[in-house]
């Protein structure tokens, strides 16, 4: 089971995640909705369309703009429609092999 940690808190675990340019995308359903809050930020990828982010906030600290998600991606990344992905100190161990 992949799991996404950050600040002792365990943000997300799925044993269902999509591996995407070495990142690894967790379902929606996975995702432990308390720690992450909306952020206006926004970015674009050529191939994958227009992400938006999350702030994640645990345990009394704040890691602006630690996750990201695309609402509605580009055919070529379909499967990762609404999946949340991580960065900024955010570690995710992997499913065991």
């Amino acid at each position: 089971m992949a799991r996404a940690i950050w600040n002792g808190a365990v943000l997300a675990d799925s044993d269902q995640t999509i591996v995407v340019e070495g990142n690894h995308y967790f379902p929606p359903q996975s995702i432990h909705t308390r720690y992450f809050k909306p952020s206006d930020t926004h970015s674009t990828c050529g191939w994958k369309g227009e992400a938006s982010y999350y702030h994640i906030e645990a345990n009394g600290q704040l890691n602006r703009d630690a996750a990201w998600y695309y609402p509605d991606p580009k055919e070529a990344a379909a499967e990762i429609k609404g999946c949340i992905a991580f960065w900024k100190g955010v570690q995710v161990d992997p499913a065991p092999a």
